[in-house]
């Protein structure tokens, strides 16, 4: 009799944990759609997923329930990041990280910077260059819950015309039509999520198309720098799905050439959107950075690594107005305005990406600030920023019937911040309550 009581209780306990329903209640929900927020909302969770969402009105508080406190918070869908590298975490000397670290990048360095951005909300994001296995393995275990991160989408290595010299482990060069479809063929059979391209220019037009066409034969989108003109036309001739970087260096604007094929392709609504991800935080604040170097102080890029990278990092960040990386980006600062302006008039999708892990950049802090530029500086909604972070995103990766809103059947991504976000953007500095897949790890 004893032993079947003890059986009884371990068993309700079990089915207890199992269910793990959780209710949040009273914060201004900002749901990820782009329609008005709902105040004094109710977020029904059930395990990973969402199973209700209302307000108190009219949505019912399951007995069971674990009952969170959202009072005076907005709370909105887990951000994403759409261009981050796992691989750097902010040093200023590409040369000597590459070859310094490339050993622990799968066992140290990518899941550091994993857990960095988890912690500052971001709950899915894009790593747009590494090596494969490394990428492949820090995605897997993450999405197995034995290391802490984002749900993460892999490109793998670049794939470009020729691999810049000691690069050849995270970049591969490709010569002809038949490497070039071999090529993405390897990184599709490997199961990355995405393909990146990179200095395309370079490229034939015709291998530029083979890269396109065979990644598209595997169902993933291929992701194109757009430094220079002839990047993106040839992407956008190839029929690239999404842009990356504000660039043309300190050219004032990007060329009317460019910007006719920009909005014949926005045109064309069979294709559905051209998405663009322009990064401007890490150039647009680097001479406040230089200048008030204090924020290099912050240690939450500090998690995860070991002292001695600690201090390599800080060693070669010492000087921040010697650093080659940024000794143009004063003549380009003034320009980018102007180019997000051109692009958001040309009928592009906007997605919030950061190139987290530049110089300076850490993943800790970057996608706050890409949010905090856009609204801030260049006067974009901020309801259109944050749908830039939460819907659209997953809508680019094929994966919204599962994220990027606060809707009954998806993950429960969900993080809260104390304040007004649509009026201080800047509060996500801070947030306050990170859910992932149901489960709260801040």
């Amino acid at each position: 009799m004893r032993t079947s009581i003890i059986t009884l209780v371990l068993f309700l306990i079990c089915l207890y944990l199992q269910s793990q329903t959780k209710a949040l209640v009273g914060g201004t929900l900002i749901d990820g759609f782009g329609g008005q927020p709902i105040h004094n909302s109710v977020i029904i969770i059930e395990n990973e997923k969402i199973i209700k969402v209302g307000h108190q009105g009219n949505t019912e508080v399951p007995a069971e329930a674990e009952v969170i406190s959202t009072e005076g918070m907005s709370v909105l869908p887990g951000l994403w990041d759409m261009h981050v590298h796992l691989m750097i975490n902010g040093h200023s000397d590409y040369a000597h990280w590459d070859t310094a670290y490339l050993d622990v990048l799968a066992d140290i360095v990518m899941p550091s910077s994993a857990i960095q951005l988890l912690n500052a909300g971001v709950t899915s994001a894009r790593d747009l260059g590494a090596p494969l296995e490394a990428s492949l393995s820090v995605r897997d275990r993450i999405n197995a819950g034995d290391i802490p991160g984002p749900t993460m989408y892999m490109s793998g290595p670049f794939i470009q015309h020729e691999a810049y010299p000691g690069t050849e482990a995270f970049r591969w060069g490709i010569k002809g039509i038949a490497d070039a479809r071999a090529k993405v063929k390897r990184l599709a059979d490997a199961g990355v999520d995405c393909i990146k391209l990179i200095d395309q220019d370079q490229m034939t037009l015709d291998e530029v198309k083979a890269v396109v066409d065979e990644a598209h034969k595997h169902n993933l989108k291929v992701v194109g720098h757009s430094h220079r003109p002839e990047e993106i036309r040839r992407g956008l001739a190839a029929g690239v799905d999404n842009f990356e970087h504000t660039g043309l260096s300190s050219a004032p604007e990007y060329p009317e050439d460019v910007m006719t094929m920009i909005k014949e392709r926005t045109a064309q609504m069979n294709l559905g959107p051209l998405y663009w991800t322009p990064t401007v935080e890490g150039l647009y604040n680097y001479e406040y950075m230089r200048d008030n170097p204090e924020k290099l102080d912050n240690n939450c890029w500090h998690e995860g690594l070991p002292q001695n990278i600690i201090d390599d990092i800080e060693s070669s960040i010492q000087h921040p107005g010697r650093l080659p990386y940024f000794q143009l980006t004063p003549s380009r600062r003034p320009t980018l305005e102007r180019k997000v302006k051109q692009l958001i008039d040309a009928g592009v999708v906007l997605l919030i990406g950061t190139d987290s892990g530049i110089p300076m950049k850490f993943h800790c802090q970057s996608t706050w600030n890409e949010l905090d530029v856009w609204v801030n500086e260049f006067d974009i909604d901020p309801m259109y920023a944050i749908k830039s972070a939460t819907y659209w995103p997953a809508k680019m990766m094929g994966v919204d019937h599962e994220y990027g809103t606060i809707s009954e059947g998806k993950y429960a991504d969900i993080i809260a911040v104390d304040g007004d976000v649509l009026r201080y953007i800047s509060l996500l500095q801070n947030v306050d309550m990170v859910i992932k897949h149901g489960k709260r790890v801040k």
